[in-house]
C-alpha cells in the first residue's frame, strides 16, 4: 500500500476515525498496531514475520541487557540483536550481491563458479526498520536509554505505519514516550497535517512522477549515449525527482502522524540550498545522517583520534552509507564521492579557519555544492558503470550524439528544477510552518485546492516511492 493511492486514503480515513472514538488508550494503540501490520502486509503478508522476529528479539535482548551484570553477558545480548537484524538485512538485501561478487572473484583466479538462482524478494523498507530497531538495543547497551516499559509500546514503535517503510528513521526515545499517554490530533494538528499530506502528494504525484520521472528515464534507460544538454537535463530531472519523491514521502508521513497526534522529526531542510557538503547532509535525509553519525562514524573514531583516523571514519561511514542504499557498486561510488567531498571540505575549513563567505560567494559555493551533488546522482541513478560513464561523458560534452529529449521535456524539467532550487534558497533559513503562519487563509486554501486538483488529475496507478527499494 502506497501513500499515493486510493487504497491508502480509505485506509487512513478508517484509522483516523477509529483513533477519534472514545476508546481506552490501550485499545487505540492495538488498533494502530493492527493497522500497521495490515499496511505492511498489503505488499507481501509473509514478510510480517520478519517484523515479528525483529520486534521480539530486540525486546527481549533489551530487557536482558538491563538486568545483566557481567560485561560479557551484556555484550552477548547486544550481539544477538545486531546479528539477528543485520543477518536478515544481509540475507534479503545483499545475498545476491555477495554471490555475484564471489563468482567474479573465483573467475579472476580461474575457478568457474555458477551461483544458484536467487529468487528472494526484497522486503519493503527492511533497511529502515532494521536501523530503527538496532538503535533501540544499541542505546540500551550504551546506557543512553532505558528499554520500553510495555511490549505494546515497543511493538508499535517498530511497526508504526507512517515511518515503517521509508522513514524518517525514528529513535525509540523519540516515539515510544509518545505512546505512553493518550494522544489525539487537535484541530490545529489535523489542519497542518492535511496541509503536509497535500504538499507531499503534490511533490510525489505531480512533480516527481508527472513531470520529472519520464525525462530521467529517457536518458538513463536509453541505449543511446546522451549529448551534453540531454545528459545534464536528464540528471537534473532525476535530481528533482528524487528530492520530490523522497521529501514528498517524508512530508506525507509527518503529516499523517500529526493528524493522529504524534510528532515526527523533519527529514529534509531544503537541501539544494546547502553551502558545502556537511551542510548538505544536515539537510538531506537528516534521520539517516544522524544515525550514521551516532552509530557508525563516532564508534569508528570520529574526530577524537587524530586526522588520519577521522578521514578513515568519514570515508568508511559514507561508503557503508552508500551500500545501505543498494546492493550495487554504483551506490558505493556514490557514497565514496560524498566521502571525498566531505574530506576535502574538512581540509579547506582547517586551512581557512573562520572564513565567512559574503552574499555572492555564498551563492557561488551553494551552486558549486549543488553541481557536485548532481554529479553523484549519476551513479545513484545509473544501473551500471557503463551507463554512468556514458552520462558523465555527455555532461562533459564528449559524446557527439543526436538529441533525445523533446523540447517540451527540456523546458518543463528546467523550469521545475529551477523552481525547486529557488524555493530552497528562499526557504534556506526558514521553516515551512513559520511561512504558512504568515499566509492568509484564502490564498493558502486556493493553493492547496489547486495542488489537490493537480494530484487528482495526474494520479495514475500509484507509483511506488523510490526509497521503498532500500
Amino acid at each position: 500500500m502506497v501513500f499515493n493511492s486510493l487504497a491508502f486514503m480509505a485506509f487512513f480515513a478508517v484509522v483516523l476515525a477509529l483513533h477519534a472514538l472514545p476508546l481506552p488508550w490501550t485499545t487505540k494503540k492495538i488498533n494502530l498496531l493492527v493497522a500497521s501490520y495490515l499496511f505492511y502486509a498489503a505488499w507481501n503478508p509473509p514478510f510480517v514475520i520478519l517484523l515479528w522476529v525483529s520486534t521480539v528479539v530486540d525486546w527481549f535482548a533489551a530487557q536482558k541487557l538491563v538486568h545483566a551484570q557481567r560485561p560479557v553477558v551484556r555484550r552477548a545480548w547486544m550481539l544477538l540483536s545486531v546479528v539477528a537484524n543485520l543477518g536478515m538485512l544481509g540475507y534479503f538485501k545483499y545475498g545476491h550481491f555477495l554471490l555475484e561478487n564471489f563468482s567474479d572473484l573465483m573467475a579472476s583466479v580461474g575457478v568457474h563458479y555458477v551461483p544458484p538462482a536467487w529468487d528472494i524478494v526484497l522486503p519493503v523498507g527492511i533497511s529502515f526498520y532494521t536501523f530503527a530497531t538496532l538503535s533501540y538495543t544499541l542505546d540500551v547497551y550504551l546506557r543512553r536509554a532505558l528499554p520500553a516499559r510495555k511490549f505494546l509500546d515497543y511493538a508499535l514503535f517498530v511497526t508504526f505505519f507512517p515511518h515503517l517503510v521509508a522513514g524518517p528513521i525514528m529513535r525509540p526515545t523519540e516515539l515510544v514516550p509518545q505512546f505512553e499517554s493518550p494522544r489525539k490530533g487537535s484541530r490545529r494538528q489535523l489542519q497542518f497535517g492535511m496541509v503536509l499530506v497535500t504538499l507531499g502528494l503534490f511533490q510525489k504525484v505531480v512533480l516527481a512522477d508527472g513531470f520529472l520521472a519520464k525525462a530521467a528515464e529517457m536518458i538513463y534507460d536509453a541505449e543511446q549515449a546522451p549529448g551534453a544538454l540531454d545528459a545534464w537535463v536528464g540528471t537534473l530531472a532525476f535530481s528533482g525527482q528524487i528530492f520530490c519523491d523522497f521529501a514528498g514521502y517524508s512530508t506525507i508521513a509527518i503529516g499523517v502522524a500529526m493528524c493522529l497526534g504524534f510528532a515526527m522529526p523533519d527529514n529534509f531542510r531544503f537541501p539544494y540550498a546547502a553551502v558545502g557538503f556537511s551542510d548538505f547532509w544536515r539537510r538531506w535525509h537528516i534521520t539517516l545522517s544522524s544515525w550514521l553519525r551516532d552509530y557508525l562514524y563516532i564508534p569508528l573514531g570520529g574526530n577524537r583520534h587524530g586526522e588520519g583516523r577521522t578521514y578513515m571514519a568519514l570515508m568508511g561511514t559514507m561508503l557503508l552509507g552508500g551500500l545501505w542504499h543498494g546492493a550495487s557498486w554504483t551506490f558505493v561510488v556514490w557514497g565514496g564521492l560524498h566521502g571525498i567531498y566531505l574530506s576535502v571540505e574538512r581540509q579547506l575549513r582547517q586551512r581557512f579557519p573562520g572564513y565567512q563567505p559574503g552574499p555572492v560567494a555564498l551563492v557561488a559555493l551553494g551552486l558549486l555544492t549543488w553541481t557536485l551533488v548532481n554529479v553523484t546522482w549519476v551513479f545513484f541513478r545509473a544501473h551500471s558503470f557503463s551507463k554512468a560513464w556514458s552520462v558523465l561523458r555527455g555532461m562533459a560534452g564528449v559524446n557527439a550524439a543526436a538529441p533525445i529529449l523533446p523540447t517540451m521535456y527540456l523546458a518543463t524539467t528546467l523550469l521545475i528544477v529551477a523552481g525547486v532550487v529557488v524555493a530552497h534558497w528562499q526557504m534556506r533559513q526558514r521553516t515551512l510552518e513559520s511561512v504558512l503562519q504568515r499566509v492568509s487563509a484564502i490564498p493558502l486554501a486556493v493553493a492547496l485546492g489547486l495542488m489537490a486538483f493537480l494530484v487528482v488529475i495526474t494520479q495514475g496507478s500509484g507509483s511506488a516511492f523510490i526509497y521503498f527499494q532500500f
